[in-house]
């Protein structure tokens, strides 16, 4: 049993993150996992965003292998578990970040088709589950308990007006979360989500712009939040600090949902970061 006070360890232990490779959240939670104790098998699609993002870290002497595989396919998480197999130590956790939108999902209701819609559940809720899938088959097939956690979104928990493919994808992960929770509870494997506020993120920033006093008014701490405080969530649930917590999704937003006033009189986010941008998803 772990003792009040205890800091998160995770020694021994393999810990899967899908979605490592971005510089952002992912990357983040690679970092602190491995610094944890963990050894991290951290997964992208993208080589060269492991070798900017995760590279380093093993050269810094922390225990990670960059796997590049596309975890929205068969093929790609058969890749990850071969090697999980050839890692030492055991499969215990799994991290999906893996997901996100472009700034072109943004658009009214109206406007999305199948392609659209289909693509942003492939990326933020399909990819989830099957990598979710097949990571608690094999801790249930070594005997172990384990943990999962998977990232929402506050765009799950509530409204997102001219995001809706998107929200309702990462409203989907809170359901897929709780009902895996359920099942796989009697095996020891426990299932959660955190669902992050505006964060300070290269992927943010991309139509998120700075402005304080924005924050302030919208946010009830303030200010957004950052990958490390996000990660910190993730490794707490993921650790033996959280035992006897599965099925919850928690919210990591700076008391964002608090006030939820960060919509404008046209209803589009204050926190898009230019008018031609708020103008253009807007059309019809």
């Amino acid at each position: 049993m772990t003792e009040a006070g205890t800091a998160v360890r995770l020694d021994g232990r393999i810990v899967v993150v899908s979605g490592a490779g971005g510089g952002g959240i992912g990357t983040t939670v690679t970092r602190m996992a491995a610094e944890a104790g963990a050894t991290v098998v951290a997964v992208s699609r993208s080589r060269e965003n492991l070798d900017e993002h995760v590279a380093p870290l093993a050269q810094l002497g922390l225990s990670v292998v960059p796997v590049s595989a596309d975890a929205s396919t068969d093929d790609g998480i058969a890749t990850v578990l071969d090697a999980v197999r050839h890692t030492d130590g055991d499969l215990y956790g799994l991290v999906n970040v893996a997901g996100g939108a472009a700034p072109s999902t943004w658009m009214p209701c109206t406007r999305v088709t199948r392609e659209d819609w289909r693509a942003l559940f492939t990326a933020n809720l399909e990819t989830a589950f099957f990598m979710s899938q097949a990571v608690a088959a094999e801790i249930r097939g070594q005997g172990n308990p384990g943990s999962i956690v998977s990232v929402s979104s506050i765009s799950g928990m509530n409204t997102a007006p001219f995001h809706i493919a998107y929200g309702t994808a990462k409203a989907a992960v809170v359901a897929m979360t709780r009902t895996m929770a359920v099942e796989l509870a009697t095996d020891g494997i426990r299932v959660n989500a955190v669902a992050p506020g505006v964060t300070e993120t290269a992927a943010s920033r991309m139509y998120v712009d700075d402005d304080p006093d924005r924050d302030r008014q919208a946010i009830a701490m303030g200010r957004r939040g950052t990958p490390e405080e996000q990660a910190g969530a993730i490794l707490f649930l993921l650790s033996d600090l959280a035992g006897y917590i599965t099925g919850q999704t928690l919210l990591v937003d700076g008391g964002l949902n608090l006030k939820w006033s960060h919509l404008g009189a046209d209803h589009t986010s204050l926190f898009l970061k230019d008018e031609t941008f708020r103008s253009t998803i807007k059309r019809f």
